[in-house]
This record gives C-alpha cells, sequence and structure tokens, in this order.
C-alpha cells in the first residue's frame, strides 16, 4: 500500500513539475478550457436562479372563481369549505360583488360610469393563492372547481407557466448539448497534448521501458496531467462565471430598487462545484487516457 501510495505521489510530482516547466503554454490551455466552459455553465447558473425566482413569483399563481349572480350565501359558506378542504391552496380571500364594484370604481378611472350603473353587474368571486404546481396540474384544478353548480366561470392564466417550463426545458437542453459537444473538445484537447508530449519523451520512455518500467508506471504522470488540466479548466470557468455573477448583481442593485424587490443571481451550489470539478477531471484523464492507449504502444526499445 505504501508503495502504491509513493508511486501515484511521486507521479503526482511529475506533472506538477511538468506544469511549472512550461507555465505560459500550460495557463493557456488550462484558459481555453475554462472560457469554453463558462458558456454552457453560465447558462446553467441562469436556468438555476430562473428556476429560483420562478418559485417565488411565476409558480405561484392566481385562480379566480366568480360565482353566478343568484349565488346565496348558503353557496358561499359552501365554497369556502370546500376550498378549506381543496389540497393545493396556499390561501384564498371572499371578494363580495360590492368590494369588487368599489375597487373598479376607484382603480379604473371610470368612477363616473360605474357610480351611474343601476345595477352591480360584477358577481361574488373567490381569489385563491395555488401553491407551486405544474401547468398540467393547475388547469386540473381548474377544471375541477369550474364543475362546482355555484361557480359560473374559474379563470386562471396557464399560458405563463407553459411558456416559462418550455423556455426552461430548451434552456437545459442547450446546457446538455453545448456540456456534451466542449467535453468532447475537452477530450480532444487533452488528447492531443499527450500525444505532443508523448512523442518529445520518446527516448525516455524508451529507456523506461529497457530498465523494467510497466506500462501503467508510465502512463501514470500523462493520467494525472489530464485531470488536473480538465479540473484546473473547470476551476477558471468556475472563477470567470463567479466574476460576471459578482458584476451582474452590482449592476442589478439600482434595478431591483426601482422595482422594491429582493433579487440577485446566485452562484453554483457547492455540490454543482464539485461535481463540476470531477466530471471535468474525469474528461481531462478519459482523453488521456486514450491517448495513451494509442500511442505509447507503438513506442516500443530498439
Amino acid at each position: 500500500m505504501k508503495m502504491w501510495l509513493s508511486q501515484h505521489w511521486q507521479a503526482l510530482g511529475q506533472t506538477l513539475k511538468q506544469l511549472a516547466r512550461t507555465p505560459l503554454s500550460s495557463l493557456l490551455s488550462i484558459f481555453v478550457i475554462g472560457i469554453a466552459f463558462s458558456l454552457p455553465l453560465g447558462i446553467y447558473t441562469l436556468i438555476g436562479n430562473l428556476q429560483a425566482l420562478s418559485g417565488h413569483v411565476a409558480n405561484t399563481p392566481q385562480l379566480s372563481l366568480f360565482l353566478r349572480m343568484d349565488a346565496t350565501s348558503s353557496d358561499i359558506e359552501q365554497i369556502n369549505a370546500r376550498l378549506e378542504k381543496f389540497p393545493n391552496i396556499a390561501s384564498f380571500k371572499f371578494v363580495s360583488k360590492e368590494i369588487a364594484l368599489q375597487q373598479l370604481q376607484h382603480e379604473s378611472g371610470l368612477a363616473d360610469v360605474v357610480s351611474s350603473l343601476i345595477k352591480n353587474p360584477l358577481p361574488d368571486a373567490f381569489v385563491i393563492d395555488i401553491q407551486p404546481v405544474s401547468p398540467n396540474e393547475l388547469e386540473s384544478i381548474q377544471a375541477t372547481m369550474k364543475k362546482w353548480s355555484e361557480v359560473e366561470h374559474a379563470q386562471v392564466d396557464t399560458d405563463w407557466a407553459r411558456r416559462l417550463d418550455a423556455f426552461i426545458r430548451l434552456g437545459q437542453s442547450a446546457v446538455l448539448m453545448l456540456a456534451c459537444l466542449l467535453g468532447f473538445a475537452l477530450i480532444i484537447v487533452v488528447f492531443n497534448t499527450i500525444r505532443l508530449q508523448i512523442l518529445t519523451k520518446r527516448d525516455e520512455i524508451e529507456v523506461s521501458k529497457l530498465i523494467g518500467a510497466t506500462d501503467s508506471f508510465i502512463r501514470r504522470p500523462f493520467l494525472y496531467f489530464g485531470a488536473i488540466q480538465g479540473m484546473a479548466g473547470a476551476a477558471s470557468a468556475w472563477l470567470i462565471i463567479a466574476l460576471g455573477i459578482q458584476a451582474i448583481n452590482e449592476s442589478l442593485v439600482e434595478l431591483t430598487q426601482l422595482y422594491s424587490i429582493d433579487f440577485y443571481i446566485d452562484h453554483l451550489s457547492l455540490l454543482d462545484s464539485l461535481s463540476l470539478l470531477l466530471f471535468s477531471a474525469w474528461l481531462g484523464w478519459l482523453g488521456a487516457r486514450l491517448s495513451v492507449a494509442q500511442h505509447l504502444s507503438l513506442i516500443e526499445p530498439e
């Protein structure tokens, strides 16, 4: 066990020395990987914040139940009792036809027209706040309440929910496609980098094989190099997004103050950040592994 750990520690040290010997090219490669990964990472972060914002704003729609014009106080009590037991309802309130008419008179700017009405044309209504649900569940709730005999009309706007849901799904698909493409690009970059390293170290590899070094011993530093390069590229992408979020949040301060809301963009969670680093390290390792498997076997001591 100690020998195995010593060999890995030695391979890691050789990799770090290799990176230190060529700092400019290493930094450029890492920075290029970071810029490439920052695009899907930025979209992923934006979608996550959009989902959080929709959870506070868009996913709590209001459903309005307009009662029949001849609805009695007994009908109102029955609907009130049903709503108290109905699932997925956050809260509700009753708006009488008299209060609705007063609100229309004060808020519409048509006070003279409203006051001249002989009969109140507005029905009694219940305004219901729905808990976060999917668009299909929202339509199901609307259809159920619309069947109640005391209800004339049940109104809820589900178009916004479907548009938002479609937009988020589109963004998630775009992130997945970009991540796959750029992940493949990372494998290619590491593959070519390792290939060049193997060619430049051909004589050293031949000597190592002559003195009895195994293939696993020879390829270990290359695998560490690929993993470190992939992880470092992901870390640079994380840093780019962090700086971008900080700049955007500073600009959002004035905008949020105008609308009296408290909103700012959150960065990736700890779990997402660790997943990004590990996934990128695995991609770098995979590119190095493929390159070593193809080119190392071609080098044999003469």
